[in-house]
């Protein structure tokens, strides 16, 4: 069988040319000391504070601590599975969350990652969750009333759109029903409803969600399953302020002392 070298050598001419070489760099690190919920890693000297880490096994981590010769990074998910010796890679952009319509409806994790067996959430845009507050001049002032449904409430305390109310009581006393009646009465309302439930047990969070559908209620949800670790607990309420959107928004905060922001 006879070779053709003029068109052998055509076909690497074309092959060469059509060459593109890609370099891909990333900053890693290795981790020195794992602990409860927290690691130190080594290699990482261009890191910034708030700089989202990507640990082996799928775990985020982000940046709180620079030292000398070590940064500490607290871990958001399952630290069990990060070990000394795992690779750490530095993002680069800042711990943020999704902003999108799509999260209407959902339950969701603090990282934004659903955990109601629907399809993944696709965002085109983010927001810190560490935004600088607008300033006072910025705000629009508490001029418009919000009805909780509830008629000893909107009869005796007035609550406005841009305030926070504070629900405490005593375990079993109604907190949470109170919060659920005002989202219940925000149907046909201009707020977006953001329930963010804070170590309950997921009974409680699913008897939530079956009433909640059954009005079909204007909702975005971002749920916390009782097992989190205490350091997504503690970044859950800046979540989701964070991603509250331009328009009126009513955030609730299902813990033992339950707070609403409107």
């Amino acid at each position: 069988m006879a070779f053709d070298l003029t068109e052998m050598a055509e076909i690497l001419r074309n092959q060469l040319e059509q060459y593109k070489a890609v370099v891909e760099t990333a900053r890693a690190g290795r981790v020195v000391g794992p602990a409860d919920g927290i690691a130190h890693i080594y290699g990482l000297d261009e890191a910034m504070v708030g700089e989202v880490l990507w640990f082996e096994n799928e775990v985020i981590g982000e940046v709180f601590d620079l030292e000398q010769d070590r940064v500490g990074a607290v871990i958001y998910g399952d630290y069990i599975k990060v070990k000394e010796g795992s690779e750490v890679v530095a993002t680069g952009s800042l711990m943020s969350v999704p902003v999108s319509e799509q999260l209407l409806g959902r339950v969701v994790n603090p990282l934004c990652q659903p955990v109601d067996g629907g399809p993944p959430i696709t965002a085109t845009k983010a927001r810190l969750i560490e935004s600088p507050a607008p300033g006072i001049a910025e705000r629009q002032p508490v001029r418009e009333p919000l009805q909780t449904g509830i008629k000893a409430i909107d009869s005796m305390i007035p609550i406005g759109r841009g305030q926070r109310e504070l629900i405490i009581g005593d375990r079993k006393t109604g907190k949470t029903a109170i919060a659920i009646d005002t989202i219940i009465n925000q149907k046909d309302q201009d707020v977006i409803c953001i329930y963010v439930a804070i170590r309950q047990r997921a009974a409680s969070i699913a008897e939530v969600v079956d009433i909640l559908s059954k009005y079909e209620c204007r909702i975005r949800w971002l749920w916390l399953p009782r097992p989190l670790t205490a350091h997504l607990c503690s970044i859950s309420p800046l979540m989701s302020v964070a991603r509250s959107p331009s328009t009126s928004c009513m955030s609730i905060t299902g813990t033992p002392f339950a707070s609403m922001t409107i």
